[in-house]
């Protein structure tokens, strides 16, 4: 409680107020004193007072194996896994807890999430409210069941300041492609900072998959926790209400050479030369899952490629029911939970190009784990693991 009243001072907050749920962060191994941090609370026989999920760990428990980095990392990664277990949060190891349909936040219910991604599609794409929680202060929130009523609680702080308008030279294909989702994110945080953005110019109704890539790349790219979609995100239907009625502080222009510009500079690596093909950040969703199973139909991924999918637990035992997962692996498919290939050394060490169609991934790989990446489309990504060569169609962007 300590914590959560100095949040509370730290923010400017005048009171605190209950939140209904939460997701945990700091089960994320990052050195001893996030081990330090919850063995106090479990010697103190703490608990959480909300429902409370659990973002991605070290590891993956169910596909130890997976993991090829140093084995003590791996086994304390485990042992704060398994302390956070003991606090009574529920283990789902997720990083899109979102994709749970027991654990959606309704339009207007406050929570306090952690997970950049998370956070922004949490406000953003559910319509619920949380601010940023980091680590240690996520848990604390869920052992108190408080938070300080400030940030993006509080129904002024959501309103859009900045207007991000595409411009007539992005093609009316592109803007219906999953490809230009992730770059518009890369684009808005870098603009955005920490304010809220409104983006005008898309089709109403895009899907959750795609709000997902642009909200996990804004909040990568920048400190955005919130962001608006005209006639996509409930606080949005139109251009005035994400405003909330007020004038814009600023309106900008985004043109086809600041995406075009996005893509290439998260592609660090050159040539045709591929090793590997990396899926699922955030996880992916049931919907992606079925996506990926049909877009390979009846081929194989080649067999100098290790193609990777990383997912939630939850959606991976429903996977499985359904038989999209038995698909998955027997066109050479590897099945990756509780973790994530950007965070955790999973992926074969290899001088060759890693593709990707997650900007998140693209930009937090190459520091982390070295990657060298090429990022492209969806549908690019599968056709080069079948092919074994990076294989991207221009035609979309234009002229270079």
């Amino acid at each position: 409680m300590r914590l959560v009243v100095r949040a509370a001072e730290v923010t400017g907050a005048t009171e605190l107020i209950d939140v209904t749920g939460a997701h945990v962060d700091s089960c994320l191994y990052h050195g001893e004193a996030t081990l330090d941090f919850v063995q106090r609370l479990a010697d103190g026989r703490a608990r959480v007072r909300v429902p409370t999920t659990l973002n991605v760990g070290a590891l993956d428990l169910l596909h130890p194996e997976l993991y090829r980095g140093d084995r003590r990392i791996a086994e304390r990664g485990r042992l704060l896994m398994d302390r956070y277990r003991s606090l009574g949060a529920r283990p789902t190891f997720t990083c899109a807890p979102y994709q749970l349909a027991d654990s959606r936040p309704a339009l207007g219910e406050q929570v306090a999430w952690g997970e950049s991604n998370a956070i922004a599609f949490c406000n953003s794409v559910l319509g619920a409210r949380t601010n940023r929680y980091g680590d240690f202060i996520d848990v604390a929130a869920a052992i108190t069941g408080r938070v300080p009523h400030a940030g993006l609680h509080r129904t002024e702080a959501r309103r859009a300041t900045l207007v991000l308008r595409l411009a007539e030279d992005v093609p009316a294909a592109l803007r219906d492609t999953d490809a230009i989702f992730p770059l518009l994110g890369i684009v808005l945080g870098r603009r955005a900072g920490s304010a809220v953005a409104v983006v005008d110019g898309l089709a109403p109704g895009q899907s959750e998959d795609r709000l997902k890539a642009l909200g996990a790349a804004a909040a990568s790219s920048g400190a955005v926790a919130m962001f608006h979609v005209v006639g996509s995100t409930p606080e949005a239907p139109t251009l005035d209400a994400a405003l909330q009625h007020h004038r814009p502080s600023v309106v900008e222009l985004l043109r086809l050479g600041d995406l075009r510009a996005a893509r290439d500079e998260l592609t660090t690596a050159a040539g045709e030369r591929l090793t590997a093909v990396s899926l699922g950040t955030p996880h992916a969703s049931l919907a992606e899952l079925e996506r990926y199973a049909a877009m390979l139909g009846g081929r194989r991924v080649h067999p100098h490629v290790e193609m990777l999918v990383s997912t939630g637990r939850d959606t991976l035992a429903a996977a499985a029911r359904s038989g999209i997962s038995e698909r998955l692996r027997e066109a050479g498919v590897q099945l990756l939970v509780d973790t994530c290939s950007y965070i955790a050394p999973i992926l074969r060490p290899s001088e060759g190009a890693t593709m990707t169609d997650s900007a998140k991934w693209a930009y937090y790989a190459p520091g982390n784990v070295g990657a060298r990446v090429v990022l492209g489309s969806t549908a690019e990504c599968i056709r080069s693991a079948v092919a074994g060569r990076v294989i991207r169609d221009d035609a979309l962007w234009g002229p270079a």
